[in-house]
């Protein structure tokens, strides 16, 4: 029982002593410019990327800006104050919350019951208007 030991105990000691196997590919290897004291946490992102959105929502913010500026009315100005503000957003859930680099069923857990409700209200909408109509059309303006 104790040679059994001792020959394990030498078989750990060369194994120990032999270098490390070297990785297959380039992929099972960190990047040259992490040492091996460097603690990495998550996913880290270059600050240009933030800049760059940054100035994207600023420019679209400057453009809801503008269609009030310049006293658009009607549908266009819903349209297009809806489309700055669903595009600004986007931007901001995909970047500043990292959803873009989530994983396809966190998106659809997020992303999908909103457009469900978004649906859902559009066709209460449709609904709605049909209901309207169809009271003017039997029941008249009343008196």
């Amino acid at each position: 029982m104790a040679a059994d030991s001792d020959d394990v105990a030498q078989r750990v000691i060369r194994q120990a002593a032999q270098p490390a196997p070297q990785p297959a590919s380039s992929h099972e290897t960190a990047p040259a410019s992490i040492s091996k004291t460097t603690k990495v946490h998550g996913q880290q992102h270059p600050i240009g990327l933030y800049l760059k959105v940054w100035g994207y929502l600023f420019v679209l913010s400057t453009m809801s800006y503008l269609v009030d500026y310049f006293h658009v009315e009607g549908v266009l100005r819903t349209v297009l104050i809806l489309t700055f503000m669903i595009l600004k957003a986007g931007l901001i859930v995909a970047i500043f919350m990292h959803m873009a680099w989530e994983r396809l069923a966190l998106m659809y857990a997020i992303l999908v019951p909103p457009i469900c409700l978004g649906t859902l209200v559009l066709l209460m909408a449709i609904e709605s208007d049909y209901t309207f109509w169809t009271r003017i059309i039997f029941f008249g303006r009343g008196p």
